[in-house]
C-alpha cells in the first residue's frame, strides 16, 4: 500500500465502510475465478503478497484458488522496503520478510497482491524487488481497492473495487489477521497532513 499518501488510521468518526467482510470475501472469490480464467488454470501461478495486508490477501486468494483448482497454489511475500523511493522521507521501518515459495518464480506467472493501489510507487518498488529475485514468465497485479491518482503508468489486472477518491480522502483496509475485522474505510484526511 502507498502508505506515504494514506495515513495509517483514518479517524473513526468520519470514516465510513465501503466494503465489509462478506463483500471482501465475494471480491476475492471473483478475483480467484478471474485468475484461473486468464491463466487457463493455475498450474504455474505464484502469489506474492506485499506486506502487510497484501500477504493476508494473497493467502486468502491462494485458499480460494485451491478450492477452485483442487491444487495447492504457492504463496509467499515480497518485502519492498529497500526498493521504495521515499525511504529518506520517512522514519526507519522494520524490514518484512521476503518468502519465495517452492521452486521460485523463474518462468512462472507471478501475481502480486496488495490491498490498495494509489500512486503506483509501491508496485514499482515491487517490480524492482522481483527483478532481483528471478525472471517470471509474466507479472500481474491483484488489488482489493483501486483508488486512482496514479503517478506512474501502472494498472491492476484484478481489482476488487474501484473507489474513486479525492486526495483529501483516505482509504484504510482492515483485515481480521491484523486488525481483528474485515472492512475498507473511506474517510477524510486529517487537517495536519
Amino acid at each position: 500500500m502507498d502508505t506515504h499518501d494514506t495515513p495509517v488510521h483514518p479517524q473513526a468518526s468520519d470514516a465510513r465502510p465501503v466494503l465489509e467482510g462478506p463483500d471482501i470475501a465475494r471480491v476475492l472469490t471473483r478475483i480467484a475465478h478471474e485468475i484461473v480464467e486468464r491463466a487457463k488454470g493455475a498450474d504455474d501461478v505464484v502469489l506474492l503478497g506485499i506486506p502487510t495486508r497484501g500477504v493476508f490477501l494473497a493467502r486468502r486468494l491462494a485458499a480460494k484458488l485451491a478450492q477452485i483448482t483442487d491444487r495447492e497454489i504457492p504463496v509467499g511475500s515480497l518485502d519492498i522496503t529497500m526498493y521504495r523511493d521515499d525511504l529518506r522521507m520517512h522514519p526507519p521501518r522494520a524490514l518484512a520478510r521476503t518468502e519465495i515459495p517452492g521452486d521460485g518464480i523463474d518462468g512462472k506467472l507471478v501475481v502480486l497482491v496488495d490491498d490498495v493501489l494509489f500512486s503506483g510507487r509501491t508496485i514499482r518498488a515491487a517490480l524492482d524487488a522481483l527483478n532481483d529475485i528471478g525472471r517470471p514468465r509474466a507479472v500481474q497485479l491483484a488489488v482489493l481497492v483501486d483508488r486512482g491518482h496514479r503517478e506512474l503508468p501502472i494498472r491492476a489486472d484484478y481489482v476488487g473495487k474501484n473507489l474513486p477518491t479525492s486526495l483529501r480522502e483516505t482509504v484504510k483496509v482492515q483485515l481480521a489477521e491484523e486488525d481483528g475485522r474485515d472492512t475498507v474505510l473511506l474517510g477524510a484526511k486529517p487537517a495536519a497532513q
